[in-house]
């Protein structure tokens, strides 16, 4: 079964989850999916059309570490943006946050820990 069609503008229960990812990434529709099909209003950045900025990067870089990386390398030294924005690969697909809480790859655990918290 389908779940209905969501309104763009999230109502005061539910959260805002952003996921930062590529359309075409199995991992990036399988995490819209899930709050989709929890009738969570999702923000979607594809990375192809609109890269990842510094601001963000270094977020994802901070609060997970070489977790959001899928070379634990990647992190040190150089310019990261630069690394990162040329090759997206070096990214654990899909970056999805949640106010300050951060995943990187499919972590359908922690999106079920934030839906959890936000029905009490």
């Amino acid at each position: 079964m389908v779940p209905a069609p969501l309104g763009k503008t999230p109502t005061k229960k539910m959260p805002k989850i952003e996921v930062l990812g590529l359309e075409d990434s199995p991992g990036t529709r399988a995490a819209i999916r899930f709050f989709r099909e929890r009738r969570v209003v999702v923000t979607f950045r594809d990375l192809r059309k609109r890269p990842i900025d510094q601001a963000d990067l270094r977020e994802f870089a901070d609060g997970l570490g070489s977790a959001a990386f899928t070379d634990p390398v990647v992190v040190a030294g150089g310019d990261l943006l630069a690394r990162v924005r040329a090759d997206l690969s070096l990214l654990r697909l899909p970056l999805v946050r949640h106010g300050r809480e951060l995943t990187a790859g499919q972590d359908e655990t922690a999106w079920k820990a934030w839906l959890a918290r936000r029905n009490r």
